[in-house]
């Protein structure tokens, strides 16, 4: 298959599939890859036949049920700059946030309640069961709060088809595939607008490969961007998104991203060299690399307006356009006379 206007029927294999890892692996096939596939790490044009039929006879399905041709996903444009340059939130998609406990993944989350709740969406959270008192902050940018997937259905289902919805729910709610399912009763009547948040508030998601099955958009938390108080702590390397395959996205913002992720492993690489021999063994060229990449990471961090009251910093928005801007900047070299603290936790 050569075709890049390709993607998988990723809400299909959520339905037919609920405990996609196992069902993979007893079939030979690596968890990422299926992965990688569902969120376009891994483009369907040029991904094995062998795999795409395997993955059909799973979900019970042809491959031209599985393969969807010439769909667009579209881009919710967050003004988070490290979500919208490495993986964009997929606007009816379900996004999946990976993280241990105290990674800032509840922030995030609020901050997007915040943020999307200002745009005109509808927010809704369904509880989890027991007590999570880290989860006041969210609820502050929550309209709507529900105790049961029923109970979620009928609210979502009573606000008609023209209302954008951001939807977010605990692991323990994924498990029992009754959120696909709900999802597949929505779609039904036409509500296909409802972009869910799926978390895992035990922090346990960590050690899966498929911790929520497959997903249009993939957050991972990075421990050591968290430890070093970088935030948002989401990894601009393991995350991703079905809205960054080529035929999806814009190509400047395509470019761009790929030499920001190129820069950057090569800078976590020299990092832990640096960390054990000093900066001073850096060869020149090396060192050239790694105060950029320490730049771009910097620059990857933002002020949440969620956040104000506690870090005494005001809360920024950055359009993807600028982000893109000051990205090349750095990766150009035009800000190689700025300090990194003159880039940490700044706008555009």
């Amino acid at each position: 298959m050569s075709d890049d206007n390709l993607r998988l029927n990723v809400s299909l294999l959520r339905r037919r599939v609920p405990n996609l890892t196992s069902a993979a692996k007893a079939i030979g096939l690596r968890a990422a890859t299926v992965s990688n596939l569902c969120t376009g790490k891994i483009s369907v044009g040029k991904s094995e036949v062998r795999t795409l039929v395997a993955l059909a006879d799973l979900a019970g399905c042809s491959l031209d049920e599985l393969i969807i041709r010439g769909e667009k996903m579209e881009m919710i444009e967050t003004k988070i700059k490290t979500l919208d340059l490495f993986a964009p939130l997929a606007k009816g998609g379900t996004v999946g946030l990976v993280a241990r406990k105290n990674m800032g993944q509840l922030v995030v989350l609020s901050e997007l309640f915040f943020r999307l709740k200002n745009e005109g969406f509808t927010t809704i959270l369904l509880l989890p069961k027991g007590d999570y008192p880290e989860l006041s902050d969210v609820l502050e940018n929550t309209e709507m709060t529900t105790q049961s997937i029923e109970e979620t259905y009928e609210k979502i289902a009573s606000l008609g088809v023209e209302n954008e919805i951001a939807f977010a729910a605990d692991r323990s709610h994924v498990v029992s595939g009754q959120i696909y399912e709900m999802q597949e009763r929505l779609q039904q009547i036409g509500m296909d607008s409802i972009t869910t948040f799926l978390l895992d508030l035990t922090g346990d998601v960590m050690d899966e490969d498929l911790p929520f099955g497959p997903l249009e958009t993939l957050w991972q938390f990075d421990a050591d961007l968290s430890a070093r108080h970088c935030y948002p702590a989401v990894d601009p390397i393991s995350s991703t998104s079905s809205v960054l395959e080529g035929a999806h996205m814009d190509q400047n913002h395509f470019f761009i991203q790929q030499r920001a992720q190129k820069l950057l492993r090569r800078y976590r690489e020299l990092r832990s060299l640096v960390n054990v021999n000093g900066i001073e063994k850096l060869p020149a060229a090396e060192l050239q690399t790694y105060k950029r990449g320490e730049r771009l990471e910097a620059y990857m961090t933002q002020p949440f307006y969620v956040a104000e009251e506690f870090t005494g910093k005001k809360g920024e928005s950055v359009s993807l356009q600028e982000t893109l801007k000051g990205v090349q900047a750095i990766l150009d070299g035009a800000m190689d006379t700025k300090d990194v603290e003159e880039l940490l936790y700044v706008g555009k």
